[in-house]
Protein backbone atom coordinates (compact mmCIF):
# COMPACT_ATOMS: atom_id res chain seq x y z
CA UNK A 1 0.00 0.00 0.00
CA UNK A 2 1.22 3.41 -0.60
CA UNK A 3 2.92 5.49 1.98
CA UNK A 4 2.07 8.75 3.20
CA UNK A 5 4.53 11.44 1.54
CA UNK A 6 7.87 13.03 3.79
CA UNK A 7 7.19 15.61 1.63
CA UNK A 8 3.67 16.62 3.37
CA UNK A 9 2.04 16.15 6.43
CA UNK A 10 -0.81 17.27 8.21
CA UNK A 11 0.30 19.98 9.52
CA UNK A 12 1.30 21.58 6.58
CA UNK A 13 -2.06 21.86 5.48
CA UNK A 14 -3.38 23.56 8.76
CA UNK A 15 -5.28 26.46 6.89
CA UNK A 16 -7.32 23.91 5.09
CA UNK A 17 -8.79 22.78 8.00
CA UNK A 18 -10.45 26.28 8.82
CA UNK A 19 -13.84 25.13 6.85
CA UNK A 20 -13.39 28.66 4.31
CA UNK A 21 -13.47 26.74 1.57
CA UNK A 22 -15.51 23.95 1.30
CA UNK A 23 -13.64 20.28 1.04
CA UNK A 24 -14.84 17.82 -1.42
CA UNK A 25 -14.94 13.81 -0.91
CA UNK A 26 -14.95 11.23 -3.61
CA UNK A 27 -16.40 7.56 -2.78
CA UNK A 28 -17.65 4.64 -4.81
CA UNK A 29 -20.48 1.88 -4.19
CA UNK A 30 -19.42 -1.76 -3.92
CA UNK A 31 -20.47 -1.86 -7.98
CA UNK A 32 -17.28 1.33 -8.44
CA UNK A 33 -20.16 3.92 -8.56
CA UNK A 34 -18.73 7.13 -8.09
CA UNK A 35 -20.18 10.05 -6.26
CA UNK A 36 -19.11 13.60 -4.43
CA UNK A 37 -19.71 15.06 -1.88
CA UNK A 38 -19.42 18.63 -0.41
CA UNK A 39 -17.97 18.42 3.34
CA UNK A 40 -18.70 21.81 5.82
CA UNK A 41 -15.69 20.53 8.23
CA UNK A 42 -12.56 18.30 8.05
CA UNK A 43 -11.03 18.35 11.02
CA UNK A 44 -7.32 16.96 12.07
CA UNK A 45 -7.00 14.30 14.64
CA UNK A 46 -3.10 13.47 14.76
CA UNK A 47 -0.30 13.10 12.19
CA UNK A 48 -2.42 10.48 10.29
CA UNK A 49 -5.75 10.56 10.88
CA UNK A 50 -8.84 12.94 9.89
CA UNK A 51 -12.31 13.10 10.58
CA UNK A 52 -15.36 14.35 8.59
CA UNK A 53 -18.72 15.69 9.91
CA UNK A 54 -21.19 13.24 8.69
CA UNK A 55 -24.58 15.49 9.14
CA UNK A 56 -26.65 15.11 6.01
CA UNK A 57 -24.48 12.86 3.42
CA UNK A 58 -26.69 10.08 3.55
CA UNK A 59 -25.19 8.21 0.31
CA UNK A 60 -21.17 9.12 1.12
CA UNK A 61 -21.67 7.52 4.27
CA UNK A 62 -23.61 4.13 2.66
CA UNK A 63 -20.79 4.12 -0.01
CA UNK A 64 -18.02 4.22 2.66
CA UNK A 65 -19.56 1.14 4.67
CA UNK A 66 -19.31 -0.89 1.26
CA UNK A 67 -16.25 0.77 0.23
CA UNK A 68 -13.80 2.28 2.57
CA UNK A 69 -11.37 3.59 0.33
CA UNK A 70 -11.74 7.33 -0.43
CA UNK A 71 -10.39 10.78 -2.10
CA UNK A 72 -10.54 14.19 -0.37
CA UNK A 73 -9.61 17.49 -1.93
CA UNK A 74 -8.41 20.47 0.63
CA UNK A 75 -8.02 23.58 0.00
CA UNK A 76 -5.70 26.27 1.56
CA UNK A 77 -7.75 29.53 1.46
CA UNK A 78 -4.46 31.43 2.08
CA UNK A 79 -3.45 31.11 -1.16
CA UNK A 80 -5.76 28.56 -3.46
CA UNK A 81 -3.38 25.77 -2.96
CA UNK A 82 -4.83 22.27 -3.35
CA UNK A 83 -4.12 18.97 -1.76
CA UNK A 84 -5.26 15.31 -2.47
CA UNK A 85 -5.36 12.94 0.06
CA UNK A 86 -6.29 9.55 0.16
CA UNK A 87 -8.07 8.16 2.89
CA UNK A 88 -9.20 4.79 4.17
CA UNK A 89 -12.20 4.72 6.79
CA UNK A 90 -10.98 4.03 10.54
CA UNK A 91 -14.14 4.45 12.74
CA UNK A 92 -17.14 6.52 13.58
CA UNK A 93 -17.19 8.78 16.70
CA UNK A 94 -20.44 9.61 18.59
CA UNK A 95 -18.65 10.66 21.74
CA UNK A 96 -15.41 12.16 23.34
CA UNK A 97 -13.20 15.38 23.47
CA UNK A 98 -12.72 15.91 19.58
CA UNK A 99 -16.80 15.47 18.74
CA UNK A 100 -17.84 17.89 21.38
CA UNK A 101 -15.34 20.31 19.86
CA UNK A 102 -16.31 20.32 16.90
CA UNK A 103 -20.31 20.01 17.33
CA UNK A 104 -19.67 22.72 19.73
CA UNK A 105 -18.23 24.51 16.22
CA UNK A 106 -21.33 23.75 14.23
CA UNK A 107 -23.92 24.63 17.60
CA UNK A 108 -22.10 28.37 17.34
CA UNK A 109 -21.94 28.95 13.89
CA UNK A 110 -25.81 28.03 13.49
CA UNK A 111 -26.47 30.82 16.31
CA UNK A 112 -24.92 33.34 14.42
CA UNK A 113 -28.24 32.77 11.60
CA UNK A 114 -30.67 31.88 14.22
CA UNK A 115 -30.68 28.00 13.47
CA UNK A 116 -29.43 26.58 16.58
CA UNK A 117 -30.39 22.90 17.03
CA UNK A 118 -31.08 22.52 13.59
CA UNK A 119 -27.21 21.55 11.89
CA UNK A 120 -26.78 18.70 14.91
CA UNK A 121 -23.71 17.18 14.44
CA UNK A 122 -24.51 12.88 14.21
CA UNK A 123 -21.38 11.58 14.35
CA UNK A 124 -17.77 12.12 12.81
CA UNK A 125 -16.05 9.38 10.49
CA UNK A 126 -12.57 9.09 11.55
CA UNK A 127 -10.30 8.13 8.26
CA UNK A 128 -6.49 6.53 8.20
CA UNK A 129 -4.55 9.41 6.00
CA UNK A 130 -2.42 6.47 3.44
CA UNK A 131 -1.15 9.51 1.27
CA UNK A 132 -1.03 13.54 0.49
CA UNK A 133 -0.48 14.84 -2.94
CA UNK A 134 -0.38 18.48 -4.21
CA UNK A 135 -2.11 19.15 -7.29
CA UNK A 136 -0.04 21.16 -9.62
CA UNK A 137 -1.17 24.82 -10.31
CA UNK A 138 -1.01 26.38 -13.74
CA UNK A 139 -1.40 29.88 -11.68
CA UNK A 140 1.31 30.83 -8.63
CA UNK A 141 -0.13 30.70 -5.83
CA UNK A 142 0.07 33.95 -3.62
CA UNK A 143 2.26 33.60 -0.11
CA UNK A 144 -0.14 34.23 3.00
CA UNK A 145 -0.24 37.55 4.37
CA UNK A 146 0.56 39.21 7.70
CA UNK A 147 3.40 39.47 10.08
CA UNK A 148 4.47 36.36 11.35
CA UNK A 149 4.88 36.61 15.58
CA UNK A 150 6.01 34.00 18.08
CA UNK A 151 3.27 33.40 19.93
CA UNK A 152 5.16 32.00 22.73
CA UNK A 153 7.34 34.80 23.48
CA UNK A 154 3.76 37.39 23.20
CA UNK A 155 1.78 35.27 25.25
CA UNK A 156 4.99 34.92 28.02
CA UNK A 157 5.00 39.16 27.57
CA UNK A 158 1.15 39.35 28.33
CA UNK A 159 1.10 36.95 31.24
CA UNK A 160 4.11 38.85 32.85
CA UNK A 161 2.30 42.24 32.62
CA UNK A 162 -1.18 40.24 34.20
CA UNK A 163 1.09 39.05 37.06
CA UNK A 164 2.47 42.75 37.89
CA UNK A 165 -1.38 43.85 38.48
CA UNK A 166 -2.96 42.99 41.68
CA UNK A 167 -6.25 44.62 40.88
CA UNK A 168 -8.87 44.08 37.88
CA UNK A 169 -8.63 47.19 36.35
CA UNK A 170 -4.76 46.67 35.74
CA UNK A 171 -5.41 42.76 35.36
CA UNK A 172 -8.01 43.61 32.60
CA UNK A 173 -6.50 46.66 31.01
CA UNK A 174 -3.37 44.20 30.50
CA UNK A 175 -4.39 41.33 29.18
CA UNK A 176 -6.38 43.65 26.19
CA UNK A 177 -3.70 46.04 25.60
CA UNK A 178 -0.91 42.92 25.52
CA UNK A 179 -3.30 41.46 22.71
CA UNK A 180 -3.29 44.21 20.43
CA UNK A 181 0.42 45.49 21.01
CA UNK A 182 2.03 41.78 21.27
CA UNK A 183 -0.46 40.02 18.63
CA UNK A 184 -2.49 42.59 16.41
CA UNK A 185 -5.81 42.28 17.66
CA UNK A 186 -7.68 45.14 17.51
CA UNK A 187 -11.01 44.28 18.37
CA UNK A 188 -11.63 42.40 21.59
CA UNK A 189 -14.33 42.20 24.77
CA UNK A 190 -13.96 40.63 28.10
CA UNK A 191 -17.00 39.26 29.51
CA UNK A 192 -18.16 38.16 32.73
CA UNK A 193 -20.43 34.79 33.33
CA UNK A 194 -23.22 35.80 35.51
CA UNK A 195 -24.44 32.36 36.73
CA UNK A 196 -27.72 33.95 38.47
CA UNK A 197 -29.11 35.67 35.08
CA UNK A 198 -27.29 33.03 32.79
CA UNK A 199 -25.69 35.78 31.08
CA UNK A 200 -22.28 37.24 30.28
CA UNK A 201 -21.42 40.57 30.82
CA UNK A 202 -18.96 42.94 28.82
CA UNK A 203 -16.56 44.23 31.60
CA UNK A 204 -13.51 45.04 28.84
CA UNK A 205 -13.13 46.10 25.58
CA UNK A 206 -10.84 47.74 22.98
CA UNK A 207 -11.59 48.42 19.66
CA UNK A 208 -15.35 49.41 19.47
CA UNK A 209 -17.14 53.17 20.35
CA UNK A 210 -19.01 52.83 22.30
CA UNK A 211 -17.34 50.21 24.33
CA UNK A 212 -20.39 47.89 24.69
CA UNK A 213 -19.11 48.01 28.64
CA UNK A 214 -22.18 46.62 30.47
CA UNK A 215 -23.49 44.86 27.30
CA UNK A 216 -24.92 41.00 27.82
CA UNK A 217 -25.40 38.07 25.61
CA UNK A 218 -27.27 35.00 26.78
CA UNK A 219 -25.43 31.77 27.53
CA UNK A 220 -25.73 29.72 24.86
CA UNK A 221 -25.84 32.21 22.07
CA UNK A 222 -23.26 32.65 19.10
CA UNK A 223 -19.56 31.84 19.17
CA UNK A 224 -19.04 33.89 22.52
CA UNK A 225 -22.13 31.86 24.69
CA UNK A 226 -20.83 28.80 22.74
CA UNK A 227 -17.68 29.19 24.58
CA UNK A 228 -19.12 29.65 28.15
CA UNK A 229 -21.95 26.85 27.91
CA UNK A 230 -18.90 24.34 26.46
CA UNK A 231 -16.10 25.51 28.41
CA UNK A 232 -13.99 24.88 24.99
CA UNK A 233 -12.64 27.99 22.56
CA UNK A 234 -14.90 28.10 19.44
CA UNK A 235 -13.69 29.81 16.23
CA UNK A 236 -15.01 31.25 12.77
CA UNK A 237 -12.66 31.45 10.17
CA UNK A 238 -15.14 32.77 7.23
CA UNK A 239 -18.08 34.92 8.58
CA UNK A 240 -19.55 35.53 4.93
CA UNK A 241 -20.13 31.49 4.21
CA UNK A 242 -22.30 32.20 7.53
CA UNK A 243 -24.23 35.25 6.42
CA UNK A 244 -24.91 33.59 3.32
CA UNK A 245 -27.79 31.68 5.23
CA UNK A 246 -28.77 35.12 6.95
CA UNK A 247 -28.46 38.23 9.58
CA UNK A 248 -26.10 38.29 12.02
CA UNK A 249 -27.66 37.38 15.55
CA UNK A 250 -26.92 41.20 17.00
CA UNK A 251 -29.31 42.49 14.19
CA UNK A 252 -31.81 40.53 14.69
CA UNK A 253 -35.64 41.61 15.64
CA UNK A 254 -36.66 44.10 17.99
CA UNK A 255 -36.61 44.35 21.58
CA UNK A 256 -39.26 45.44 23.37
CA UNK A 257 -37.17 46.20 26.84
CA UNK A 258 -33.66 47.29 24.44
CA UNK A 259 -34.33 50.77 26.87
CA UNK A 260 -32.81 48.37 29.29
CA UNK A 261 -30.18 46.69 27.50
CA UNK A 262 -26.88 48.05 26.13
CA UNK A 263 -25.89 46.84 22.62
CA UNK A 264 -23.43 44.50 22.03
CA UNK A 265 -20.91 45.77 20.19
CA UNK A 266 -19.46 44.07 17.10
CA UNK A 267 -17.51 44.49 13.81
CA UNK A 268 -20.30 44.48 10.76
CA UNK A 269 -18.10 43.13 8.35
CA UNK A 270 -15.96 40.38 10.76
CA UNK A 271 -14.38 37.57 9.14
CA UNK A 272 -12.87 35.55 11.56
CA UNK A 273 -14.36 35.28 15.33
CA UNK A 274 -12.66 33.40 18.17
CA UNK A 275 -13.82 32.89 21.91
CA UNK A 276 -11.72 31.21 24.97
CA UNK A 277 -13.66 30.60 28.44
CA UNK A 278 -11.94 32.17 31.18
CA UNK A 279 -11.11 29.22 33.78
CA UNK A 280 -10.34 29.40 37.07
CA UNK A 281 -10.31 25.68 39.97
CA UNK A 282 -12.66 24.35 37.09
CA UNK A 283 -15.22 26.99 36.82
CA UNK A 284 -16.04 28.82 34.15
CA UNK A 285 -15.66 32.67 35.36
CA UNK A 286 -16.14 34.32 31.80
CA UNK A 287 -14.99 34.83 27.99
CA UNK A 288 -12.29 36.61 25.99
CA UNK A 289 -13.63 37.31 22.57
CA UNK A 290 -11.77 38.48 19.34
CA UNK A 291 -12.42 39.48 16.00
CA UNK A 292 -10.95 40.45 12.71
CA UNK A 293 -12.32 41.40 9.15
CA UNK A 294 -9.62 39.19 7.41
CA UNK A 295 -10.79 35.43 6.78
CA UNK A 296 -8.33 33.06 9.18
CA UNK A 297 -7.24 35.33 11.21
CA UNK A 298 -6.82 33.22 14.35
CA UNK A 299 -4.31 30.13 13.91
CA UNK A 300 -3.51 26.76 15.62
CA UNK A 301 -1.16 29.00 17.23
CA UNK A 302 -3.24 32.03 18.49
CA UNK A 303 -5.39 29.15 20.08
CA UNK A 304 -3.21 28.00 22.30
CA UNK A 305 -1.94 31.37 23.16
CA UNK A 306 -4.94 32.66 24.04
CA UNK A 307 -6.41 29.88 25.82
CA UNK A 308 -3.28 30.08 28.12
CA UNK A 309 -3.93 33.82 28.49
CA UNK A 310 -7.31 33.42 29.61
CA UNK A 311 -7.18 30.98 32.09
CA UNK A 312 -4.12 33.60 33.37
CA UNK A 313 -6.31 36.40 33.38
CA UNK A 314 -9.18 33.93 35.51
CA UNK A 315 -6.66 32.90 38.43
CA UNK A 316 -5.44 36.81 38.49
CA UNK A 317 -9.26 37.89 38.32
CA UNK A 318 -10.04 35.42 41.24
CA UNK A 319 -6.87 36.11 43.15
CA UNK A 320 -7.43 40.06 43.17
CA UNK A 321 -11.38 39.68 44.72
CA UNK A 322 -9.73 37.78 47.37
CA UNK A 323 -7.42 40.43 48.10
CA UNK A 324 -9.70 42.79 47.88
CA UNK A 325 -12.02 41.15 50.45
CA UNK A 326 -9.50 40.60 52.89
CA UNK A 327 -7.98 43.96 52.66
CA UNK A 328 -9.96 46.03 55.25
CA UNK A 329 -8.06 49.98 55.97
CA UNK A 330 -7.74 51.44 59.24
CA UNK A 331 -8.82 55.13 58.12
CA UNK A 332 -10.63 56.05 55.26
CA UNK A 333 -9.94 58.53 53.09
CA UNK A 334 -12.79 60.83 52.63
CA UNK A 335 -13.68 61.32 49.27
CA UNK A 336 -14.38 64.76 48.25
CA UNK A 337 -17.80 66.09 46.23
CA UNK A 338 -18.14 68.42 43.90
CA UNK A 339 -20.57 71.09 44.25
CA UNK A 340 -23.16 72.06 42.00
CA UNK A 341 -26.96 72.99 42.19
CA UNK A 342 -27.95 70.82 39.84
CA UNK A 343 -30.90 68.29 40.58
CA UNK A 344 -29.66 64.51 39.72
CA UNK A 345 -32.94 62.22 39.51
CA UNK A 346 -32.04 58.43 39.48
CA UNK A 347 -34.70 55.96 39.21
CA UNK A 348 -34.52 52.19 40.57
CA UNK A 349 -36.82 49.51 39.37
CA UNK A 350 -36.82 46.77 41.88
CA UNK A 351 -37.83 43.72 39.60
CA UNK A 352 -34.84 44.13 37.58
CA UNK A 353 -32.57 46.61 39.55
CA UNK A 354 -32.28 48.82 36.46
CA UNK A 355 -31.00 52.12 37.18
CA UNK A 356 -31.47 55.06 35.10
CA UNK A 357 -29.80 58.81 35.96
CA UNK A 358 -31.29 61.85 34.28
CA UNK A 359 -33.90 59.62 31.87
CA UNK A 360 -30.75 57.80 30.76
CA UNK A 361 -30.11 53.79 30.87
CA UNK A 362 -27.23 53.07 33.03
CA UNK A 363 -27.31 49.53 34.31
CA UNK A 364 -29.19 46.44 35.46
CA UNK A 365 -28.83 43.45 37.67
CA UNK A 366 -26.70 42.94 40.37
CA UNK A 367 -24.38 46.05 39.36
CA UNK A 368 -27.54 48.02 39.35
CA UNK A 369 -28.34 46.68 42.37
CA UNK A 370 -25.34 48.04 43.84
CA UNK A 371 -25.41 51.28 42.51
CA UNK A 372 -28.97 51.94 44.09
CA UNK A 373 -27.86 50.88 47.95
CA UNK A 374 -24.72 53.12 47.73
CA UNK A 375 -26.88 56.35 46.49
CA UNK A 376 -29.53 55.26 49.00
CA UNK A 377 -27.18 55.46 51.95
CA UNK A 378 -25.61 58.39 50.54
CA UNK A 379 -28.86 60.21 50.79
CA UNK A 380 -29.72 58.87 53.83
CA UNK A 381 -26.48 59.73 55.58
CA UNK A 382 -23.98 61.33 53.44
CA UNK A 383 -21.82 58.20 53.22
CA UNK A 384 -19.81 58.48 50.31
CA UNK A 385 -16.93 55.83 51.20
CA UNK A 386 -17.33 51.82 50.58
CA UNK A 387 -15.18 48.91 50.71
CA UNK A 388 -15.30 45.84 49.16
CA UNK A 389 -16.14 43.79 52.53
CA UNK A 390 -18.58 45.94 53.85
CA UNK A 391 -20.46 45.90 50.90
CA UNK A 392 -20.41 42.00 50.71
CA UNK A 393 -21.14 41.67 54.66
CA UNK A 394 -24.72 43.46 53.13
CA UNK A 395 -26.90 40.48 53.65
CA UNK A 396 -29.71 43.07 52.39
CA UNK A 397 -28.15 43.08 48.48
CA UNK A 398 -28.59 39.98 48.47
CA UNK A 399 -25.32 38.93 46.40
CA UNK A 400 -24.45 36.11 44.43
CA UNK A 401 -21.36 34.00 45.51
CA UNK A 402 -17.60 34.83 45.36
CA UNK A 403 -17.06 33.54 42.10
CA UNK A 404 -19.51 35.91 40.66
CA UNK A 405 -16.52 38.37 41.55
CA UNK A 406 -17.57 41.14 43.43
CA UNK A 407 -14.54 43.55 42.01
CA UNK A 408 -15.11 43.17 38.50
CA UNK A 409 -19.03 44.06 38.68
CA UNK A 410 -17.77 47.34 40.73
CA UNK A 411 -15.14 48.40 37.56
CA UNK A 412 -18.35 47.30 35.36
CA UNK A 413 -20.40 49.82 37.32
CA UNK A 414 -17.64 52.35 37.40
CA UNK A 415 -16.24 52.64 33.51
CA UNK A 416 -20.37 52.17 32.32
CA UNK A 417 -20.71 55.70 34.37
CA UNK A 418 -17.72 57.54 32.91
CA UNK A 419 -18.19 56.19 29.67
CA UNK A 420 -21.89 58.02 30.20
CA UNK A 421 -19.76 61.24 31.33
CA UNK A 422 -23.12 60.99 34.19
CA UNK A 423 -23.45 63.50 36.98
CA UNK A 424 -22.50 60.07 39.22
CA UNK A 425 -19.09 58.28 39.02
CA UNK A 426 -16.99 56.00 41.11
CA UNK A 427 -13.49 56.46 41.88
CA UNK A 428 -11.15 54.01 43.25
CA UNK A 429 -9.73 54.65 46.83
CA UNK A 430 -7.25 52.04 47.14
CA UNK A 431 -7.25 48.28 47.20
CA UNK A 432 -11.30 47.31 47.97
CA UNK A 433 -12.26 51.01 48.43
CA UNK A 434 -14.73 52.74 46.50
CA UNK A 435 -15.50 56.61 46.23
CA UNK A 436 -18.52 57.92 45.49
CA UNK A 437 -18.74 61.05 43.61
CA UNK A 438 -22.32 62.73 42.77
CA UNK A 439 -21.90 66.73 41.00
CA UNK A 440 -25.75 67.98 42.26
CA UNK A 441 -28.65 67.37 44.80
CA UNK A 442 -29.17 63.96 44.20
CA UNK A 443 -33.02 62.98 43.98
CA UNK A 444 -33.58 58.79 44.46
CA UNK A 445 -36.71 57.40 43.60
CA UNK A 446 -37.76 53.50 43.24
CA UNK A 447 -40.22 51.39 41.77
CA UNK A 448 -41.15 54.01 39.14
CA UNK A 449 -42.19 52.31 35.81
Amino acid sequence: MTQMSNKLILADLEACFEGVIPSIISTADADGLPNISYLSHVAMVDDRHVALSNQFFAKTAANIRLNPHAMLLLVDARNSAQFRLQLVFAHTLEAGPLFEHISLQIDASSAQVGMAGIMKLRNLDVFRVVSIEAIPSQVETAEPLGLKRNRLIAAAKIADAIAAEADADGIIDAMLEGLRTEFGFEHGLLLQLDEGRNQLTTIGSIGYAPSGIGSDIPVDEGVIGGAAAGGRLVKLSDMSRIRRFGAAVRDSSADENRTRAIPLPGMPDAMSQIAAPLIAAGTIRGVLFLESRDRIAFTGEDEAALSVIARQAAMALALSEKLSLETEPEQLVRAELPTSEKTVHVVHHRFDDSVFVDGDYVIKGVAGRLLASMLEQYQESGRVEFTNRQIRLDTALKLPDFKDNLETRLLLLRRRLEEKRLPIRLSRLGRGRIGLLIEGALRLSKDVV
